[in-house]
């Protein structure tokens, strides 16, 4: 039989710090360790899979909301450059008619209507110009605002099994450079695409109505444009995914090293830490180049093939003058709109730039968006039955239970099992028994792969979030604690309990002392991860935030192993406390633990090979036995 290893992620990684037993990706599907996994596993890749489409689909949802400012804002734009292309016209007015008019009869007036023309049409381009920044953005600063707290809600919403496999570094990408992409995409590539996509369409329409032929030879002109704009397009976008996955990775490893600097430091890995990052800096460079390398040949394209079609257009027009056949007003009216219409070349250039960046992020993000919990919420939940009183537990039962990896390697034997209200359970066994595992299905941090759980009856796959976080609570090892002070801590799982709650429940634990000595007592900043107090009173405010939160189960997930002597019996004088009442899974390291259990299980090889009261299992000759006689041996 394959068994799992306590400690390891489901695709058989390890967390910086401290990794989590093996979670499951779906319920009958959990994840494989890298060396079984399929090359095209999507946790492989930086790029998760998503719906076709999904990319237009999350841009279009972002911006519904906002259609009638982007309709505004379109409408400003066709007036602003109606106001910007009309200054050619005027010059051809002027050359073919003001000039001989004030020439041949002296009448200034056609030239002042000119001029006049000239200064009103430049004015309104500006305010209008204007007034169509200030809409744009503020729909660009909302669309970004939505998808930011879009990605962190939704990274939330996803179940622990995602984060073992998706790294943290990942995420924080998707969170911060790829939504950068998409910025720099709605504040200056998209209303450069307008402008130029605008002004085209402008341009060719008067082209053709001043004169056939030039307008004719203009749009042909664009032959060739198009050609080497989606040649750069397909070669961009290789380069810009290549780049984004460049520096996710680059993120990633920073993110690791300092997640994990303690054992950095402490086993000299600075070198090689380093080593590792230049690597990946110095191919996030390469992916740079290349990217500067392939904007730079559209540059020069694009200009040579717009210079060479101006000149043809001119000459021509300018053949066609010297026989009459042209005006001259029209030659130069034309001369200024082939220039207007090639300028913008290079900035489309630009801008498919800025386009393929943003493109390769939003396809990412879309693939983030597009992930389901694999412990999705109920379609019809259901409630569970009034509590006898406050701090009466309640029935566990695995029925017929059973967990597995999706390629069939076993970590629970099927079993089952029934933990009466309010009964004390410690679960024992050597590492990789499925200890954490047991525990994690009944917090239904994932499923079982067959089976069920049940608490007072109801099925946990029955119960929303909120009703199953309020009735099983997990208190780690690790003791996690957030930035903020000592009572917002405390409070997490009661935001609305008073200070005097919380400082009952700090009271109850044996808490109170250490933390009134602290600088500002409760309202002390623990800083990040609680660095600022030690292990063993970071432990002390977790299981005072998890008594002040009252839950029916609690689950205790070998909260000794990391303590020294003195902590470790602070905090086994505090789990007497708010284990009290309750139904409670203690998942034992040290024998000391387990003296404080109403029963004993003890895994083997994903089995419960003994189930019975400590002083049972003790005077036996099983397993548990020989634990607890070497764990005596140990003392003396």
């Amino acid at each position: 039989m394959t068994t799992t290893v306590d400690g390891q992620a489901p695709d058989g990684t390890g967390d910086p710090e401290r990794a989590a037993e093996p979670t499951a990706a779906t319920p009958t599907a959990p994840p494989a360790p890298p060396e079984t996994a399929p090359p095209d596993d999507p946790f492989d890749r930086d790029v998760l899979p998503a719906p076709p489409g999904a990319s237009r689909a999350l841009l279009g949802s972002l911006l519904r909301p906002h259609r009638r400012r982007v309709a505004l804002a379109a409408v400003l734009l066709l007036v602003q450059q109606a106001a910007v292309q009309a200054g050619p016209l005027l010059v051809a007015y002027a050359i073919d008619r003001a000039v001989p008019a004030f020439r041949d009869d002296g009448d200034r007036g056609p030239l002042v209507a000119v001029a006049v023309g000239y200064l009103v049409c430049a004015l309104a381009a500006g305010l209008l110009q204007f007034a169509f920044i200030r809409t744009a953005a503020r729909v660009n600063q909302r669309v970004l605002l939505a998808l930011r707290g879009r990605i962190y809600r939704h990274a939330q919403a996803l179940s622990v099994d995602f984060h073992d496999r998706y790294t943290s570094g990942r995420l924080i990408s998707r969170a911060t450079t790829d939504v950068e992409s998409l910025r720099e995409l709605l504040d200056e590539g998209l209303q450069e695409l307008l402008t130029i996509s605008v002004s085209v369409a402008y341009i060719c329409a008067t082209l053709l109505w001043l004169d056939l032929g030039l307008g004719a030879a203009a749009l042909l002109s664009f032959v060739p444009l198009a050609l080497l704009v989606r040649n750069f397009q397909v070669r961009s976008m290789r380069v810009y995914r290549l780049r984004s996955t460049a520096i996710a990775a680059v993120i990633v490893k920073f993110a690791e090293t300092m997640n994990g600097i303690r054992p950095v430091q402490s086993f000299r890995r600075e070198a090689a830490n380093d080593a590792a990052f230049r690597e990946l800096n110095h191919r996030h460079l390469r992916v740079n180049g290349d990217a500067i390398l392939e904007m730079a040949r559209y540059v020069v394209s694009s200009r040579l093939t717009a210079n060479t079609a101006v000149a043809a257009v001119v000459v021509w027009g300018a053949y066609r003058v010297a026989d009459g056949g042209l005006a001259l007003g029209v030659l130069a009216a034309a001369a200024l709109y082939l220039r207007r219409l090639y300028d913008p070349i290079d900035h489309l250039g630009m801008f498919l730039n800025s386009l393929q960046s943003a493109a390769a992020s939003l396809e990412k993000i879309a693939g983030l968006l597009a992930q389901r919990p694999s412990v999705p919420e109920p379609a019809e939940p259901r409630g569970l039955p009034a509590r006898a009183e406050r701090g009466h537990g309640r029935e566990v039962v695995f029925e017929g239970v059973r967990f597995t990896y999706r390629t069939g390697a076993e970590v629970l034997a099927p079993f089952d099992l029934t933990l009466p209200a309010g009964q004390t359970v410690a679960v024992v066994g050597s590492t990789g028994a499925g200890k954490s595992t047991l525990a994690k299905l009944l917090a239904r941090f994932y499923d079982p792969s067959a089976g069920r759980v049940l608490l007072d009856g109801t099925d946990l796959r029955d119960l929303d979030t909120a009703t199953l976080r309020g009735a099983v609570v997990m208190v780690t090892q690790e003791a996690f604690l957030f930035s903020g002070t000592v009572a917002e801590n405390i409070a997490i799982g009661r935001p609305d309990a008073s200070r005097a709650e919380i400082e009952g429940a700090a009271r109850a634990i044996g808490a109170h002392d250490f933390i009134t000595e602290l600088p500002d007592g409760y309202d002390t900043d623990v800083r990040k991860r609680g660095g600022r107090i030690s292990a063993g009173q970071r432990q002390l405010v977790a299981f005072a935030r998890a008594l002040l939160a009252d839950p029916a189960v609690l689950i205790l997930d070998e909260a000794t192993s990391s303590l020294d002597v003195p902590g470790e019996r602070a905090v086994q004088r505090a789990m007497d406390t708010v284990l009290r009442g309750r139904t409670a899974v203690v998942i034992a390291h040290r024998l000391s633990t387990v003296d404080i259990a109403d029963r004993v299980l003890v895994l083997a090889d994903g089995r419960i090979v003994e189930d019975g009261t400590p002083a049972e299992l003790t005077a036996g000759t099983g397993r548990f036995a020989d634990l607890h006689r070497a764990w005596r041996d140990s003392l003396a």
